[in-house]
């Protein structure tokens, strides 16, 4: 993979992000997914991406292990292995605009949801079980074609109202099971990582480190009703980006 000087700096910014995000600055995710493809194109990006995102997981799971909430993620990771399989099975034919409108679409009414939940000051919190499912499906669908899961486990634990360090560190765990769970697919079905991909997440990764360290120190400044606007916010502007792109 030869890069020029404008890739390799939209590559370490993404490295960075990629850091915040797994510290736990959640919804940017969107743009790292929108960088990479810039750069890398579309299905070779996801190879590009996922050594890096274990990596974060590694940190976020080490970093935040007192606080996840195992019952969202024994609803939800059964769901998203379903997901990804389905995401396997037609990733390699489905046409990549076309998933990424209709996404995009889908996040944007669903953070429209979303605030009007927020608005409604509503202590309820929806336990039918096809919430979970529906969710679930989406997030495991999305993450193995494009890495978009993120938006719908946000919207998720925020429904559920979970505080910011149990929504950071339940998502963790969450995003690590089913990263490993996608690796086999990445190596020995889509061909997507190989040696020349991890030899550019060996140059990335001190930027990401960075990026982690700066999304810790940024956290402990932010308050959880915040937290959950940032989130809502920066979901909603990346969908944006991505129907626009």
């Amino acid at each position: 993979m030869t890069l020029d000087i404008a890739q390799w700096s939209l590559a370490i910014l993404a490295s960075f992000l990629i850091g915040l995000s797994k510290a736990g600055i959640k919804g940017i995710g969107i743009f790292i997914v929108t960088i990479l493809v810039f750069v890398f194109g579309g299905k070779a990006s996801t190879g590009i991406l996922m050594p890096m995102l274990i990596v974060g997981d590694i940190f976020a799971v080490i970093y935040y292990y007192r606080h996840v909430e195992w019952k969202y993620i024994v609803r939800l990771m059964p769901w998203m292995a379903i997901g990804v399989l389905v995401g396997v099975y037609f990733g390699k034919d489905m046409p990549e605009d076309l998933f990424r409108n209709i996404m995009a679409v889908i996040i944007i009414v669903s953070v429209v949801i979303m605030l009007w939940w927020e608005r409604r000051k509503s202590d309820y919190v929806p336990q039918w079980y096809g919430f979970g499912v529906l969710i679930g499906g989406l997030a495991g669908f999305t993450t193995m074609i494009g890495n978009l899961a993120g938006a719908f486990a946000n919207i998720y634990f925020l429904v559920m109202r979970l505080p910011k360090n149990a929504f950071i560190g339940t998502a963790a765990w969450l995003f690590f099971l089913i990263n490993l769970f996608k690796l086999p697919f990445h190596i020995f079905s889509w061909h997507t990582i190989n040696g020349q991909s991890l030899f550019v997440n060996l140059k990335l990764l001190p930027f990401q480190l960075i990026g982690l360290w700066a999304g810790v120190t940024i956290l402990q400044r932010v308050e959880d009703d915040f937290f959950r606007r940032m989130i809502l916010v920066l979901t909603a502007i990346g969908a944006i980006v991505i129907l626009i792109k």
